[in-house]
C-alpha cells in the first residue's frame, strides 16, 4: 500500500518501522550480513570514495543495522560509533565485532535530535548512512542533528536506492526492438510516479519476514534537507553495474548499465554553521 503525504505525517509510521525491523534483523543479518553484490560492487567503493576514511578520525555509524560497514571503517584505521534503532540488529553487530575492534555501538534512533546529541558534540569527523536513509519516516533531525555532531568542515555521505530509477514507481521492461533492418531486444525503467512523496511497503529480500516501510523522497526534498541543516553538496556518485554484466533482455539490475539502483552522496558542514 503506497501512503502520500507530509514528511510530518510519514513520522507517525516511525514505530512500526521499528517493530519491523526489530521482527527482520536476524533473518536479514544471516543472508546479508557479509555482503551481497549490490554492498560489494555498487553501494561500498562509492561510500568509501567519497568518505575518504583517515587513519585517527571519528565516525559516526548511522544505522549502521549488522555493523558491516562500522567494521569496514574501523579496519580502515577509524574510531567508529556506529546506532541503530533496533536493539536486535545492534546485539547481532556486537557478537561479529571482535574484541579489541574500534567500535562502540549504541541503541538510538535516527529520528529522535536528542538521541543523536547525546553521542557528543562536535564529536564527529564525518558521518555516514549506507542504504538507511529510505527507511527513516523523518530525516530532518538527523540532519539536524549532524549539525551539531560534526566538526566543522565535517562530511556526511549517504547512499539510497536512487529517487529518479528506484525508489519511486516504477516498472522494468523488455521490448523487442528494431533498428536498420535488425531486432533486438531492449530493457529499461519506466517511471509513473516521481515527485510526490510517498510511504509503501516492500521486500527487500524475497522471503523476509515482514515488509519494510521505504520513504522516497525526490531529490530537491532530500537535497533541501540537508541544505537547511547548513550543508552543500560536494561530491555524488551514481553506481550501476558494468555493461559485461548484462544479459540481453534481462530485468535484472545488472541487465540496465546505463541506469543507476544506487546514489552515493557526500555533503558537508560549512564551518560557519558547525554547532549551530
Amino acid at each position: 500500500m503506497r501512503h502520500e503525504g507530509s514528511q510530518a505525517e510519514f513520522a507517525d509510521l516511525n514505530e512500526q518501522a521499528r517493530d519491523v525491523w526489530q521482527a527482520n534483523a536476524e533473518w536479514w543479518d544471516d543472508r546479508i550480513g557479509d555482503g551481497n553484490a549490490f554492498q560489494r560492487e555498487l553501494i561500498e567503493p562509492a561510500t568509501e570514495r567519497l568518505l575518504a576514511v583517515s587513519a585517527g578520525e571519528t565516525v559516526l555509524d548511522v544505522a549502521c543495522g549488522g555493523g558491516r560497514f562500522a567494521r569496514r571503517m574501523a579496519e580502515l584505521g577509524a574510531s567508529v560509533v556506529a546506532f541503530d534503532f533496533s536493539e536486535r540488529f545492534i546485539a547481532r553487530a556486537r557478537q561479529r565485532t571482535a574484541p579489541g575492534a574500534k567500535v562502540e555501538y549504541h541503541v538510538a534512533d535516527a529520528t529522535d535530535q536528542q538521541q543523536i546529541l547525546a553521542l557528543g558534540a562536535r564529536r564527529f569527523d564525518a558521518a555516514v548512512a549506507s542504504m538507511a536513509l529510505m527507511d527513516m519516516a523523518a530525516v530532518e533531525p538527523l540532519m539536524a542533528a549532524l549539525r551539531q555532531v560534526l566538526k566543522p568542515g565535517g562530511r556526511f555521505v549517504f547512499s539510497v536506492m536512487h529517487p529518479c530509477f528506484q525508489a519511486g514507481e516504477i516498472h522494468k521492461f523488455a521490448e523487442m526492438t528494431e533498428a536498420d533492418g535488425r531486432g533486438g531486444v531492449q530493457s529499461g525503467v519506466k517511471v509513473t510516479r516521481y515527485l510526490t512523496p510517498a510511504a509503501r511497503r516492500g521486500e527487500g529480500i524475497l522471503g523476509q519476514p515482514e515488509l519494510n516501510y521505504y520513504f522516497h523522497r525526490p531529490l530537491h526534498v532530500l537535497f533541501n534537507a540537508g541544505f537547511r541543516a547548513g550543508f552543500v553538496i560536494d561530491g555524488l556518485e551514481e553506481p550501476a553495474f558494468p555493461p559485461e554484466a548484462a544479459t540481453k533482455g534481462g530485468l535484472r539490475w545488472r541487465d540496465l548499465p546505463e541506469i543507476p539502483p544506487i546514489l552515493a552522496v557526500r555533503m558537508r558542514l560549512l564551518k560557519a554553521q558547525a554547532g549551530v
